[in-house]
């Protein structure tokens, strides 16, 4: 990512306010945040141990689903750090290259996500509605190929916009009103018409959005079709339970991700502490949430979890003999 200075001012740092008009409880406000953040690394990492250890678990899906608590933890990581930095330590400042790079992981592994959940949702549909297919189209090596396809495609659209920003001279006050780099907040310290990188970012979203709520609507709506004309009740119950898991994620990414890019954009009226701990939480409540929904909606996760743990604690227990 390459970063064009056009003034000595672009090499100055930024200061994150954390909530304004709140910093006198930002102690008591950095509680959730950081159970959130553990629960966030817990979860995640036990997912991806399970389907590491158990056999039973190295399928496309899970595979998927690995790839899902990647993204949450690397996308946690570049937030919640920082903002517990500014909460604890009043550790507000943010370098300028340190700023756009927390950015630039925050809009490419959206995008990552995003494509991540397509495939997803391409997964269910080859397994419900042409299951004789599944292991011949979904083989290990199209996997690799469609998370790399994912990666190369939220590194690809993000480049672009991270240059546009970085070329902005930024000369006015250095303050960030928000916890973390947030888009809009400093596009609005840019003191030349950033009308470019707006219209960049808006049309992103809105393909990267529109697309995704199109296949994924297409892929869902089929499959519910094809699951209620299974014939044993049994694989109709399995099929839905797992169905519902991704369709809440999938809720959880999108809906919130509007809510609070709409939130960011126009105002309407809340109170800037308010838009920015709907910033804060979208951040940070969707990848604790992403292995709990899985946990407890997938059979085979929850056992998979279940396993390791009993293993962690057999092991535990030889120690201390």
């Amino acid at each position: 990512m390459s970063i064009t200075n056009h003034s000595n001012t672009n090499s100055l740092p930024f200061l994150l306010m954390g909530i304004p008009g709140l910093e006198a409880f930002h102690m008591w406000i950095s509680i959730p945040f950081c159970f959130t953040y553990i629960m966030t690394l817990l979860g995640n990492s036990m997912v991806l141990l399970a389907v590491r250890l158990d056999k039973n678990l190295h399928e496309p899906m899970y595979y998927f689903i690995s790839m899902l608590a990647v993204i949450d933890l690397t996308f946690s990581t570049a937030v919640v750090p920082k903002m517990l930095g500014v909460f604890w330590l009043d550790s507000r400042e943010i370098g300028f290259e340190a700023c756009f790079i927390q950015m630039f992981f925050i809009h490419t592994f959206t995008a990552v996500e995003s494509g991540v959940l397509l495939s997803m949702s391409f997964d269910r549909y080859i397994a419900i509605c042409n299951p004789l297919r599944y292991n011949t189209i979904l083989t290990s090596s199209r996997i690799i190929q469609i998370g790399l396809l994912s990666l190369a495609r939220g590194v690809g659209v993000m480049t672009p916009l991270m240059y546009l920003l970085t070329s902005l001279p930024y000369c006015k006050t250095r303050v960030i009103p928000h916890s973390y780099c947030e888009h809009m907040a400093v596009v609005e310290l840019a003191c030349s018409d950033p009308s470019v990188s707006h219209l960049y970012s808006l049309t992103v979203a809105t393909l990267l959005v529109g697309a995704g709520s199109v296949f994924i609507t297409f892929s869902y709506g089929t499959i519910l079709r094809s699951v209620m004309k299974l014939p044993s009740q049994e694989a109709h119950l399995k099929a839905r339970r797992t169905c519902v898991s991704h369709v809440s994620v999938i809720l959880l990414f999108y809906i919130g991700g509007l809510l609070s890019m709409y939130l960011q954009m126009f105002s309407f009226g809340l109170a800037p502490h308010v838009q920015v701990l709907v910033a804060d939480f979208y951040l940070t409540v969707p990848p604790m949430l992403n292995p709990i929904i899985y946990s407890i909606k997938v059979k085979q996760i929850q056992e998979g979890i279940f396993k390791l743990l009993r293993q962690l604690a057999g092991r535990s227990i030889s120690k201390a003999d």
